[in-house]
């Protein structure tokens, strides 16, 4: 094994060793670009996690590990926190930065359900923090702001969608959008297929398209993998992770 890779799995098997393991389904922020437009259950810690890799015409940039945590603090209500250890090459380049990025602490809430039309209507937003070294920070606060709409097509067929703004300390800012179609195979595995992108400045207009599957080990524990690709101009990425939910509420006798 890489050895560049070994401490950061062995982080991510770490966190299937502690805790107790809650019996419940489980709808998760990752593998695709959509926001769910579903909170977190209360009382309830969700830990999404994964490893991913990218790559684009200037730079190569690694994440391992990337983890949003997520708690519910009411029925309808969570607060986030994303922390993610980065490592990104300019190419044609030896200059390697690496270190915790700026972090992002947010919170989402669900502002619609209605099982009788199946739609599901949730708020998220986050701010950057810029801690992180000189290398990798963004040096400026940021908000990013999201609207989470979802569909049950049918009992095997979902359809999500966000649309967005992303404002990085300077400039206008960024408007975003992305599609998400769900199809469940099996009562594990399921698929998606998903357009996304961000029109810069409110002008140029990054295209993008992403696929990957997810698999349900128990109620509450997926795996996923996902694959993107640039669709008007040069990027890919690889991505693989789980998703865990850990229940604190007490059992009743």
């Amino acid at each position: 094994m890489n050895m560049n890779l070994s401490k950061p799995i062995n982080i991510l098997l770490f966190f299937f060793t502690i805790g107790t393991l809650s019996a419940q389904e489980i709808i998760t922020d990752r593998p695709d670009q959509t926001e769910s437009s579903s909170t977190v259950p209360l009382k309830s810690l969700k830990i999404e996690a994964g490893i991913f890799f990218q790559r684009d015409n200037r730079t190569q940039a690694n994440a391992y590990p990337s983890i949003l945590w997520r708690y519910g603090v009411a029925a309808n209500f969570e607060l986030r926190l994303l922390t993610q250890f980065e490592i990104n090459k300019p190419l044609n380049s030896s200059i390697l930065n690496s270190g915790i990025s700026d972090l992002q602490i947010g919170a989402k809430i669900q502002l619609f359900k209605r099982e009788n039309v199946n739609t599901e209507i949730a708020f998220l937003s986050h701010i950057l923090l810029p801690t992180a070294k000189s290398q990798i920070t963004n040096s400026k606060f940021g908000i990013i702001n999201k609207i989470a709409v979802s569909h049950s097509l049918t009992e095997k067929i979902g359809l999500g969608y966000n649309i967005g703004y992303d404002y990085f300390g300077t400039g206008s800012g960024n408007l975003t959008y992305s599609i998400a179609l769900n199809v469940s195979l099996s009562d594990k595995i399921s698929f998606y297929i998903e357009p996304y992108g961000e029109f810069s400045e409110y002008k140029n207009h990054f295209a993008s398209f992403d696929t990957g599957f997810t698999y349900l080990l128990k109620d509450n524990l997926q795996f996923d993998i996902s694959y993107g690709t640039g669709i008007n101009y040069t990027m890919s990425y690889f991505s693989t992770g789980f998703s865990w939910n850990i229940s604190f509420l007490k059992k009743k006798l």
